[in-house]
């Protein structure tokens, strides 16, 4: 199965106060809370799934400003077996 990416993001995951606003303003639907993993202070956050576009959604609706996004010049590829190319 190959994704196609077109961008990326980085979480400063000790910021985020798990308040999930990043998973419904995600239109590729690639974030996902943790199920088990907390912060040190306790919250879950968002991890990224392959599939990202570089939106900026997750940014512009974060209150904790734990987004930076990238956006690739060309488009690339991840599979499982693979990873990026």
């Amino acid at each position: 199965m190959n994704v196609r990416i077109r961008g990326t993001v980085r979480i400063d995951t000790e910021a985020c106060k798990g308040c999930e606003l990043c998973i419904e303003a995600c239109k590729p639907e690639v974030l996902e809370m943790t199920s088990t993993s907390t912060n040190t202070r306790g919250y879950r956050y968002p991890e990224l799934l392959p599939g990202c576009t570089g939106c900026r959604a997750c940014a512009d609706v974060c209150p904790d400003f734990c987004f930076q996004v990238y956006r690739f010049d060309e488009p690339r590829t991840w599979s499982p077996e693979e990873g990026l190319r």
